[in-house]
């Protein structure tokens, strides 16, 4: 096994919240890539693979076209996407993605977490360096699918790292270069695949620092406090 899976096994921290958080972002996503692309799925390939990791997260159908619409209201929907990183505490780096819409109000809540547990919010660039960023899709399974077979087609691709899920065994993760994004997804598509879901992920380029348990369950305080901020999208260390 990979980099990728090795990172993804060790790390245990939740992605998301409960079910609102989690639609609540996966609207903003599907709201920023029909900004971006176009409202017709058939036209525009983010936004297919988005909406199918909505439907894979139960999203219920109204909720998706809601915010598909929400892309062509002219007073609504305009998020920007903005990185910000810093160290928690014990040098732990975090790196957070967000999407806002009043970027003052962003940074002073991230500033404030940082602050209450003892770390400390740091300039562009300061640990973004930590982190390969990748695409990452989740297909179905096959009968007598042979992995090693498709992670030699996927590398033509993009693909750097096919593996199959541990907790959802019927499903494979295939890892790839960020700019693969595109030519991924087509190979999918015209291989008829069944794709779960489509994104991007980072994977820590280094070694994973260990802690103590209750050093992780300081920083694991933090992780969670901005976790639940509505803005945040997604967090990642560096902590085993």
């Amino acid at each position: 096994m990979g980099r990728a899976f090795e990172y993804r096994k060790a790390r245990k921290m939740k992605r998301w919240g409960n079910m609102s958080r989690t639609f609540t972002r996966l609207g903003k996503e599907l709201t920023m890539a029909a900004k971006e692309g176009g409202i017709h799925p058939e036209n525009n390939p983010r936004l297919r693979a988005v909406i199918q990791t909505a439907r894979s997260e139960n999203m219920p159908k109204d909720n998706i076209e809601r915010a598909i619409r929400r892309a062509e209201e002219k007073d609504k929907g305009d998020y920007r996407e903005v990185v910000y990183e810093g160290y928690g505490p014990h040098g732990i780096a975090v790196l957070i993605e967000t999407a806002t819409d009043n970027t003052t109000r962003t940074v002073a809540n991230i500033r404030s977490y940082f602050n209450k547990s003892g770390g400390s919010l740091g300039t562009s660039g300061s640990v973004e360096f930590m982190f390969d960023h990748m695409c990452v899709f989740r297909i179905k399974e096959e009968p007598d699918m042979d992995l090693e077979e498709l992670e030699l087609e996927l590398i033509d691709y993009g693909g750097e790292e096919v593996f199959k899920d541990e907790d959802k065994e019927e499903e494979i993760v295939i890892y790839g270069a960020f700019e693969s994004y595109g030519t991924l997804q087509k190979f999918i598509e015209e291989r008829n695949l069944e794709l779960v879901s489509g994104g991007f992920d980072r994977i820590v380029n280094g070694e994973l620092k260990e802690l103590a348990p209750p050093e992780k369950e300081e920083v694991e305080a933090l992780l969670e406090r901005i976790e639940e901020d509505d803005d945040v999208q997604n967090v990642y260390t560096n902590m085993a």
